[in-house]
């Protein structure tokens, strides 16, 4: 079984449900430890290959995901395997599409949609969620 990473760790945000998330900024190090078991990034252009299962979500930096459906089906995807594994939802930054993703999964994990920015600034980064647009696309995920 997999050893999940620890509310503690860095960048690591736990959910109400316990589940655990790591978001971070690829710009940044690997942080120390395990790596992911499975991974999401959140980039305009195709991420660097590699060695752990990953997925691609075509996010431009500062804007929504160009295919809202299939960022729906990933993020559930993210909600549902973070019970068992080291997940991680990654975008350049760490802070807003990957505060964004990690806001929606807040919503899905049964924070109020109109408290999840709020929820993932306190618990996450501070500055999660940059823009208008994605604190309106949060507040709009539970529909």
């Amino acid at each position: 079984m997999t050893e999940l990473w620890r509310p503690t760790d860095a960048g690591v945000l736990e959910l109400p449900s316990g589940r655990v998330v790591r978001g971070r900024g690829l710009r940044h190090p690997l942080p120390p430890g395990p790596v992911p078991d499975f991974a999401v990034y959140l980039l305009g252009k195709r991420p660097p290959e590699v060695s752990w299962e990953s997925r691609w979500l075509r996010w431009p930096d500062f804007r929504l995901p160009a295919d809202p459906a299939e960022a729906r089906e990933v993020l559930a995807d993210v909600w549902a395997r973070a019970e068992a594994e080291r997940v991680e939802v990654a975008c350049g930054g760490g802070i807003g599409r990957t505060g964004t993703a990690l806001a929606c999964l807040a919503v899905l994990d049964g924070v109020p949609a109109d408290r999840a920015v709020e929820f993932v600034r306190g618990t996450y980064h501070p500055r999660a969620v940059e823009t208008p647009w994605q604190k309106r696309y949060v507040r709009r995920f539970a529909s």
